[in-house]
């Protein structure tokens, strides 16, 4: 890992975007690093678009300011594709995961991507219907964005999960999220 790694997440409200970066950063700081974690948007409903930032370093983090350059771009809706410039300001070595049925070449065809950035796809959505019951795929694209980028292993990141949602959830919902973080970290492609 580099320095500093910067995170934007691209979510829909009410699809736990805000929550999956807040979970990774308790990940990374569980795996010794310094994290921040916080979410741009204002008095948004269910289902606006929104965004959530993540900071990752080896050295203390003194920035406090939107993402401007992220080194990886999560998108956990991928109606935003259509709407929204994911790609504005990633480096040409960003890497891309993308909540989607598409494959990761459509998807590199799709964003214009250079030959330098990385993509993967995952099909959280449907991995979550399948384990959670409902399409909340923030768990999911955890699991997909630690093995795409090898930021947290995955064992940190599932008691992480769990410890995120222990005190909220009953232990079927707890289950449920954990196999969907393992479900995206298994299914994740890469193109």
């Amino acid at each position: 890992m580099s320095e500093t790694i910067e995170i934007r997440w691209h979510g829909r409200g009410g699809q736990g975007t805000v929550t999956a970066a807040k979970v990774l950063a308790d990940a990374c700081l569980s795996g010794g690093k310094n994290v921040q974690a916080f979410p741009e948007y204002g008095p948004e409903r269910a289902g606006a678009p929104l965004r959530a930032y993540n900071r990752i370093s080896t050295k203390p983090l003194r920035i406090h300011a939107p993402v401007t350059n992220p080194n990886i771009v999560v998108v956990v809706d991928a109606t935003l594709l259509d709407s929204i410039d994911v790609t504005e300001g990633a480096p040409d070595d960003a890497i891309f995961v993308i909540n989607t049925v598409r494959s990761p070449e459509e998807i590199r065809k799709k964003l214009g991507l250079k030959d330098t950035q990385k993509v993967y796809t995952v099909d959280a959505s449907k991995i979550a219907l399948e384990t959670i019951g409902r399409p909340l795929p923030n768990s999911c694209m955890l699991g997909a964005l630690a093995k795409a980028t090898g930021i947290v292993d995955l064992q940190t990141l599932l008691d992480d999960v769990k410890g995120s949602f222990g005190s909220k959830f009953s232990e079927k919902i707890i289950a449920a999220n954990l196999e969907a973080t393992r479900r995206g970290y298994e299914e994740v492609k890469e193109g």
